[in-house]
């Protein structure tokens, strides 16, 4: 994922003696950091992930469920002895700063952007990291928290093709440790695994857990959602539960949730842990109805293959090929809500 950064960056800074400082938007600029700092030799760092996107018209900017973003981060600055930062706060500035850099959107109000796509969206990225300039492995005395953002393009990616990991090898997470948060820790070292991958034609690795069960948990940095038929003919919606923090509890994945228990009564959502062998079992005796990853940055992906020890596991894909049914009606009511088509508590406006 690429993009072109905006114009500024909002930076707060804090110390264990002082508290929070007073938080400010700045020109978009490198960072002055010591050598010793804490982020730089002991990972004290985590982030967030969103988009603001704007309607196409009433040029009303939103972001979506921003709230969820807030406590997450939080949970994850305590996973690594970073300091807390108010919610609300939290919400205002990444508004102030969405509302700072909207001109980077485009609205046919605005003549001059009037020539980039409408359906591009700002791709924000608050971060915390660990700032004290000293050696040694401690809670960190000093704190930084910023907001940056790169405008993208809106895309609908092809299916893609995950490869299933191989738990003798490498797991992303496990019980106990920090697979739920959202830190940089997480993903550095899963790229050994995903180059692998990619050069063997997947675009993803599909983790699994547990070398006798081999649990599905995410597939790259995204959650993995399974739709297939039970024995009896019902239709099951399954992910992997939060209770093991072995996945991270995602917004997206969480507003897919809701929103199918909501509005599709005749489909069971199921968060359990379940394995490679169900998926491809459900292949085998044509139970599968389709596959999907959502995350903030791929957004609703469908899934059209999984390589599993040897063999390429077709799922079925329908919308002439690109998608299955659920994923599309899905992703549809999702942009209804992020780009304010329809009036929702989850879709907050910034100005």
């Amino acid at each position: 994922m690429t993009g072109s950064s905006t114009d500024h960056m909002l930076k707060v800074t804090w110390s264990n003696s002082t508290g929070w400082g007073v938080p400010e938007i700045v020109p978009y600029a490198p960072l002055a950091l010591d050598p010793a700092a804490a982020v730089l030799h002991y990972a004290n760092e985590c982030f967030e992930g969103m988009k603001a996107y704007r309607n196409k018209r009433t040029g009303k900017i939103r972001v979506f469920r921003p709230d969820l973003n807030a406590k997450r981060l939080n949970m994850s600055a305590d996973r690594i002895a970073l300091p807390s930062f108010d919610n609300d706060e939290f919400v205002a500035l990444l508004c102030a700063f969405a509302g700072v850099e909207e001109r980077w959107l485009a609205w046919s109000g605005n003549s001059t952007i009037s020539e980039s796509d409408e359906n591009d969206f700002l791709y924000l990225r608050p971060m915390m990291i660990g700032t004290t300039p000293r050696l040694g492995l401690a809670k960190p005395n000093d704190a930084m928290l910023l907001i940056i953002a790169s405008k993208l393009p809106s895309w609908h990616t092809r299916p893609l093709r995950v490869l299933a990991s191989s738990p003798e090898e490498s797991v992303r997470a496990w019980p106990g440790g920090f697979g739920f948060a959202k830190v940089g820790a997480n993903y550095g070292p899963t790229l050994q695994y995903q180059t692998r991958a990619a050069s063997l034609g997947y675009d993803q690795v599909l983790w699994l857990f547990d070398v006798e069960k081999q649990y599905v948990t995410e597939a790259g940095g995204a959650n993995f959602f399974v739709v297939w038929r039970t024995e009896d003919g019902g239709v099951e919606l399954v992910t992997a539960p939060l209770e093991t923090g072995t996945v991270l509890n995602g917004v997206t994945r969480r507003s897919v949730i809701e929103l199918v228990r909501e509005r599709m009564p005749e489909v069971s959502v199921i968060e359990r842990q379940f394995t490679i062998a169900e998926i491809v079992a459900a292949v085998d005796s044509w139970r599968i109805i389709e596959a999907f990853t959502c995350g903030t940055a791929y957004f609703i992906a469908p899934v059209g293959e999984i390589g599993v020890s040897g063999r390429d596991v077709k799922i079925p894909l329908k919308a002439e090929g690109k998608s299955g049914e659920y994923a599309r009606t899905v992703r549809r009511w999702l942009e209804e809500i992020m780009y304010g088509e329809i009036d929702h508590a989850w879709g907050v406006a910034v100005n």
